[in-house]
């Protein structure tokens, strides 16, 4: 009977919200390679006004925090996570200094925070990070992950990427790439560095930061254009992305037991998925994530953010060809009839 009386405002994935974090706490996630550059561009980010209201959660690699002592100063609350790597030994960690700053913000014991930035140890997956908020359904109704940026040394950077696959990784997954110490080398050096993760990753944003500043308000939301993505080339760890697209609507099982299937058989290579779906039934797009064989909720926005139907997806996969992922939604679709 509640069916016939429904709010508009309800769709058949609950709630439909404006944006896509709704009103969840955005996080920004900062990560990038040892001596990147992080901690410096936090701080600048911190002492503008649009860095006000912002929660620090810093995890260090090593017995002493450095980066937490130096934040302190700049941030309503700073808390760290030490000696060890936030994307393996202290998720639960994670998972708790996150429920901790709503908890004590709700009671008045610390100030009131708008955004949440979490710098990872330079030797982070940003992988295990991003299903934690997939895993832990109470901390995915408190948080969205808005951005993921990743600072990249434009010093010694080009070495870096070419003997650390977590440098790769990190640049491969982020949503904003930023370029450091770039007052520290030439024209040509800059353009080797910008041409080397551009190889890497062709979806992202790149800025360039001089003595480790950048106009704040791109830490703050993703400026990824999710009409206009690209297929990558194939890159170094087997690691590829190719974008899914179809302008005719999707039926919603269709779609569901495609990644049921994929995430079953190579939900580890499934690196990070995410995009709008057109779904039948649905006025507005529905957001998905999905990283390896973890489903985030999803989420139906009230409008298309550029007015135009379709569903887009983008894949950042491992030795897992793009021909192999449209051939199992091909033939899904037609054993759905």
């Amino acid at each position: 009977m509640n069916e016939l009386f429904r709010s508009a405002a309800q769709g058949r994935f609950g709630r439909k919200v404006k944006h896509e974090r709704g009103a969840k706490i955005p996080v920004t996630l900062l990560t990038g390679f040892l001596g990147a550059g992080k901690t410096t561009l936090l701080k600048h980010f911190l002492s503008t006004p649009e860095g006000a209201g912002t929660a620090v959660v810093v995890n260090e690699f090593g017995a002493v925090g450095i980066d937490d002592a130096l934040l302190r100063t700049s941030s309503d609350e700073t808390v760290l996570l030490g000696n060890g790597c936030v994307c393996c030994t202290t998720r639960t960690d994670l998972q708790n200094a996150l429920r901790s700053l709503v908890i004590e913000r709700d009671r008045g014991v610390i100030p009131d925070f708008r955004r949440v930035v979490i710098e990872t140890s330079g030797l982070a997956d940003p992988g295990p990070i991003l299903q934690t908020f997939a895993t832990d359904r109470a901390l995915g109704d408190l948080f969205h992950v808005e951005l993921m940026a990743v600072v990249v040394d434009a010093a010694t950077g080009l070495a870096t990427l070419d003997r650390a696959p977590e440098a790769r990784k990190q640049v491969i997954l982020g949503d904003l790439l930023i370029i450091s110490k770039a007052d520290l080398c030439d024209a040509k050096a800059l353009a080797a560095m910008e041409q080397r993760i551009r190889a890497l990753n062709s979806r992202a944003a790149i800025v360039t930061a001089q003595h480790g500043v950048i106009d704040p308000q791109r830490l703050l939301e993703s400026t990824v254009e999710r009409t206009a993505f690209v297929a990558e080339a194939e890159h170094s760890d087997l690691v590829r992305s190719f974008v899914v697209a179809d302008d005719e609507p999707i039926r919603w099982p269709i779609f569901a037991r495609t990644m049921e299937t994929l995430a079953a058989l190579r939900g580890p290579d499934l690196l990070r998925v995410k995009g709008f779906l057109d779904v039948e039934g649905c006025t507005g797009p529905v957001l998905v994530q999905f990283v390896q064989h973890l489903a985030h909720p999803p989420v139906e926005l009230t409008a298309w953010p550029d007015g135009k139907r379709g569903s887009r997806l983008v894949f950042i996969t491992r030795n897992l060809p793009e021909a192999q992922v449209r051939g199992l939604f091909a033939a899904v679709k037609a054993l759905g009839g």
